[in-house]
């Protein structure tokens, strides 16, 4: 390494990596369960070898310093791995979102030119389509998980993971890099102002937010975290990294199903889980709930809890942390910080307090809420401003995209474009999306991305997307729809024409037709007068 200069004294620092987290845990807990997986079970030191032998395989295969590796995977241990194996060969991981479409899937392997695709046998629908496609995809590698049993598709050619690995070797490597601020994953946004942008994390962003998570959490080294968050999204949030630096134990799931995970939180001794409101809605609403038998701390984004699911989950014996963040802070960026005293209050006004998007986590440069002019907002709980932030949690970039990475930093702060308040106390809260954003299930939904999809219908004359009311989702699209002369598609037709287009949970669930939309002077459609609507005799609309 490098000699700096602090102080004028001489001294030898480490460039921050998260492969370190996983470096010291195959020392201190070799022998320790590390991943759960059906009869799976897999110690540190095991974790570390597979680590260590994809690092070779993708160097074996052609993949070079700064290459991409996209990952189309569910949460299984394979995806665990590639977290460590990808940046330890000195490639930047590319984890896709599994409910994407083909075309989607498609445009973020040709955008990242990622080199090798690795995708599991139960998600090659996404890619059958576009296999021939990909210009600068070189290997499409399939994984087989038992816990499915799923045949791969014929069609799909190329190795079989443990083929890849065969390339490997098992000499090791260093867990460290020489420059912090390298990209380790890119991470691709929902696309909600068109096509997604592909968001930069670096080595010392991720290590910082890993340890957050671990402190905020209050992750420790008898830690079981169930994987009800996918791994895609911001790497978990960071705690693919975080579980393993504290020692702690992963438990995969495929998918959010209520059976499974009560199942697990029963058999596996689950002390933690992350997820939107309706993951929280998922497992309080379950036949099978009942009351946890031991401390669990589940940590929630995406929307505020509703003191319905707050009072619910605590009859169960879990405690919240609430917390706030973009694809673009590495996920959770705030926390809403529990104070002394909020325990005795009535559940609406604890959820109230708990509801609000909080303050700055312990490693970030803190949350501001500003005017146009970049100057804070007063705390007074009612002058709305955007919120900003910057530090070593916000993301380097968008990758290949400099005119959009400017514009998200003028001023020197990245913008949210959300919308919010400062409260006396510090603490920020939401008000509105900048952005006609929809927010399902922790998913986010662009309606200009939905309103293309419907008015490519042969049968629509003009289309406005809004997010409704939805007691499981949080909110779920709404189409408008204005037929074209003559025509009447039914409602069905068009919900299925959506989701040939993109992705099915993109699709709306309801389609009104109706003879005009609201419009200004300029025929600007005014969208706030559809939601104001639809919303009306339901709390507010807003999302965290």
């Amino acid at each position: 390494m490098d000699a700096g200069t602090v102080s004028g004294h001489d001294t030898w620092y480490t460039p921050l990596t998260p492969l370190a987290f996983l470096g010291r845990a195959a020392e201190v807990f070799a022998d320790k369960t590390a991943i759960v997986h059906g009869e799976r079970r897999i110690t540190y030191r095991e974790f570390a070898a597979e680590a260590t032998r994809l690092a070779h395989a993708l160097r074996a295969s052609g993949v070079g310093p700064g290459d991409r590796v996209a990952y189309l995977l569910p949460n299984i241990p394979e995806m665990l791995v590639a977290h460590f194996g990808v940046p330890l060969a000195g490639a930047v991981l590319v984890a896709i979102n599994t409910r994407l479409s083909p075309e989607e899937v498609r445009y973020i392997c040709d955008h990242s030119g990622s080199k090798i695709l690795v995708v599991d046998a139960e998600l090659h629908g996404a890619v059958v389509p576009i296999a021939g496609e990909l210009t600068t995809v070189k290997e499409i590698v399939t994984v087989n998980d038992p816990v499915v049993a799923v045949a791969p598709d014929p069609s799909i050619s190329g190795p079989s993971y443990e083929e890849l690995l065969e390339r490997g070797a098992d000499e090791p490597l260093p867990w460290a890099v020489d420059d912090e601020r390298s990209t380790i994953s890119i991470n691709y946004t929902s696309g909600t102002t068109g096509r997604p942008k592909g968001v930069m994390y670096h080595h010392r962003g991720a290590y910082l937010n890993a340890l957050a998570e671990v402190i905020h959490s209050r992750h420790t080294p008898e830690s079981v975290y169930l994987w009800t968050l996918p791994m895609f999204h911001c790497n978990g949030w960071c705690v693919t990294w975080a579980v393993t630096a504290i020692g702690g134990r992963h438990v995969c799931l495929r998918a959010v199903d209520e059976a499974e995970i009560w199942r697990l939180i029963d058999t596996e001794g689950i002390t933690h889980l992350n997820g939107a409101p309706t993951v929280l809605r998922t497992i309080a609403n379950a036949p099978q709930a009942h009351p946890f038998g031991r401390p669990i701390v589940i940590t929630t984004a995406a929307a505020p809890p509703t003191p319905t699911i707050i009072a619910r989950v605590e009859e169960l014996g879990a405690t919240i942390v609430h917390v706030y963040g973009l694809t673009e802070t590495y996920g959770p960026y705030t926390v809403c910080e529990t104070q002394e005293g909020w325990s005795d209050l009535p559940v609406d006004e604890r959820a109230g307090n708990l509801a609000r998007q909080g303050v700055g986590m312990m490693v970030t440069d803190g949350v501001r809420v500003v005017d146009d002019a970049m100057h804070d907002v007063p705390r007074d709980g009612e002058t709305v401003g955007e919120v900003v932030m910057r530090g070593n949690n916000v993301m380097s970039g968008y990758f290949e995209d400099p005119e959009a990475t400017e514009k998200a930093f003028r001023g020197g702060w990245f913008h949210s474009g959300d919308l919010g308040v400062w409260h006396p106390d510090g603490y920020v809260e939401l008000r509105d999306r900048a952005k006609d954003i929809i927010i399902s299930g922790g998913e986010n939904i662009s309606t200009i991305e939905v309103e293309r999809a419907v008015d490519s219908h042969p049968g629509v004359l003009e289309v406005a997307v809004v997010g409704v009311p939805s007691e499981k989702w949080g909110e779920r699209p709404k189409a408008f729809v204005v037929p074209k002369p003559g025509e009447r598609p039914t409602e069905q037709e068009i919900v299925e024409h959506v989701r040939s287009q993109i992705a099915r949970f993109k699709a709306p669930d309801e389609v009104e037709f109706v003879d005009a939309l609201p419009k200004t002077s300029t025929g600007k459609i005014q969208k706030f007068q559809l939601r104001d609507k639809e919303w009306a005799g339901h709390s507010s609309r807003i999302q965290g």
